[in-house]
């Protein structure tokens, strides 16, 4: 009877460790997932997160939300938090690509997957479901080139300087454009931030200053919708074409009424499902084997009805 009740006590141990290791092994314990967003109030990323809760939601995933407000020091904090908390996974659109670096590598020595969309890094070991951003820049280029008039002068709305979307998406358009079109003539680009309000501030000195705008691009559709503005406000919209990337619902309704010429849309719902796809497998322990790309689609009056909900 002793040695049935030693027996017993040891296969109890037994499967008592085999359950703790089945959910981590000591590293990541628990299925809740982190998500730690750049900032909220993003038009675009705020999409991404809420088409990820709801389909967390769906599944039964636990989500921790964090939105380090554009503050680099809040974002390492928050890193610092969910690395204790111990989740089943990181999911990180990176206020800076580098500083977040020391953070993620911390992570993955404490066996922590990391996720990453929208916003690259320039280190440590992750998973992403990214756009190509180039292609975004193509794409506007293409159209440019296709609908400017003869000897058109532009303007252009950079994204946040340094960042790695904003730098993919102007060379995109300029070898698209630019390079293709000697005749068009550049007047002035200028970093808006992402922001309407920058873009509408900046572009308006830009009427003042230049008789002649045919066309402004932007980096994202909240510096185009900005340009929108300006160009109502000084009674200049006519015959000027707007481009923009993101294709969020302000600028769709622009393009259906005619104010706005062209956005390229980048799936909010394709990478939240991407990222969900690469989490979900990190919490079941299966490790991807390739990251996760999205097309972008440009659109303009001639298709928008596919896409106006």
């Amino acid at each position: 009877m002793k040695n049935f009740r030693a027996l017993l006590g040891l296969m109890l141990i037994a499967m008592t460790m085999l359950c703790f290791s089945g959910c981590g092994g000591g590293g990541s314990a628990s299925s809740t997932v982190f998500y730690l967003s750049h900032q909220d109030g993003d038009g675009f990323t705020d999409m991404i997160r809420k088409s990820f809760a709801n389909k967390a939601q769906s599944a039964g995933i636990p989500v921790e939300f964090r939105d380090a407000k554009g503050d680099v020091s809040l974002q390492i904090d928050q890193m610092k938090e969910a690395i204790e908390a111990k989740p089943g996974a990181i999911v990180l659109l990176a206020v800076d690509a580098t500083a977040l670096v020391p953070m993620v590598e911390k992570a993955n020595e404490a066996g922590i997957p990391i996720i990453i969309t929208n916003r690259g890094l320039n280190g440590g070991k992750f998973f992403s479901c990214m756009t190509d951003e180039k292609q975004a820049g193509r794409m506007q280029g293409e159209y440019m080139a296709k609908n400017l008039p003869p000897n058109a002068k532009v303007v252009y709305l950079e994204g946040e300087t340094g960042f790695d979307a904003s730098v993919k998406r102007w060379e995109g358009f300029k070898e698209a454009c630019l390079d293709k079109r000697p005749d068009v003539q550049l007047l002035a680009s200028k970093s808006a931030n992402w922001r309407t309000a920058d873009a509408l501030k900046d572009v308006a000195l830009w009427l003042k200053l230049f008789p002649q705008i045919d066309g402004v691009v932007a980096a994202n559709d909240g510096m185009a919708v900005g340009a929108v503005q300006a160009l109502k406000d000084a009674g200049r919209l006519n015959g000027c074409l707007v481009s923009g990337v993101d294709a969020v619902d302000d600028a769709l309704k622009l393009i259906a009424s005619g104010e706005m010429s062209q956005t390229v849309k980048q799936d909010a719902d394709a990478l939240a499902e991407g990222v969900f796809k690469l989490t979900d497998a990190c919490l079941k322990g299966t490790t991807p084997t390739e990251n996760i790309t999205v097309d972008f689609t440009p659109i303009t009056k001639e298709n928008i009805a596919q896409f106006r909900k």
